[in-house]
């Protein structure tokens, strides 16, 4: 995480892996990481406190890198970039959301693989980091290509997080996640 966060690409991931199985058990051990253990100011003004730094974080198997609106200080920042560099080497799953793709594009750890970013984000990403090979941001939400996922942001981060559970756990983890937060009954909202 850094200051500038969007916090539901932050709460989505920490939404449906933290949800236990339908008999109580605990999956995963889900953490946030951030360069200080400083409290990060998110996009919309929310106090998080990181459990780790980049110099205490645990080996990974699943790193998710989340936005902001203004990426610019976050991919002038040698240090975010090296993490994501190094934690890929380890990673089962590297998975970005929204504009953290251009954190991915920076890295280079997904040079020559699809990717997608934010909504009318494309162009500039590939324009950015031509080795990726970006797809219309318009017609695709979310887009896997080896162990690189990716997802448009936003509330699409869910999608990339039940994608992923899907990958790693089953159909019927993901059914049980989407029961236990009202999925559907989110989808039918206006009814």
């Amino acid at each position: 995480m850094y200051n500038g966060v969007l916090t539901t690409e932050v709460t989505a991931t920490a939404d449906v892996f933290t949800k236990p199985t339908p008999d109580g058990k605990k999956l995963f051990n889900v953490i946030t990481i951030a360069e200080t253990t400083d409290p990060i100011i998110s996009e919309e003004g929310l106090k998080i406190v990181p459990d780790y730094t980049f110099e205490n974080c645990p080996k990974l198997d699943v790193l998710f890198v989340p936005s902001a609106y203004d990426m610019y200080a976050q991919v002038h920042n040698p240090k975010i970039v090296n993490f994501i560099k190094e934690q890929n080497k380890n990673t089962k799953y590297t998975v970005s959301n929204c504009a953290g793709a251009h954190l991915i594009g920076k890295s280079g750890i997904a040079d020559g693989k699809k990717i997608v970013t934010w909504i009318g984000g494309g162009e500039e990403l590939q324009k950015n980091y031509p080795n990726l090979k970006v797809q219309n941001d318009s017609v695709v939400r979310y887009v896997e290509d080896g162990k690189f996922l990716s997802s448009n942001g936003n509330l699409i981060s869910y999608v990339s997080a039940l994608n992923l559970l899907k990958k790693m756990i089953g159909q019927e983890q993901v059914d049980f996640v989407e029961s236990y937060i009202y999925l559907k009954e989110l989808q039918n909202w206006k009814q």
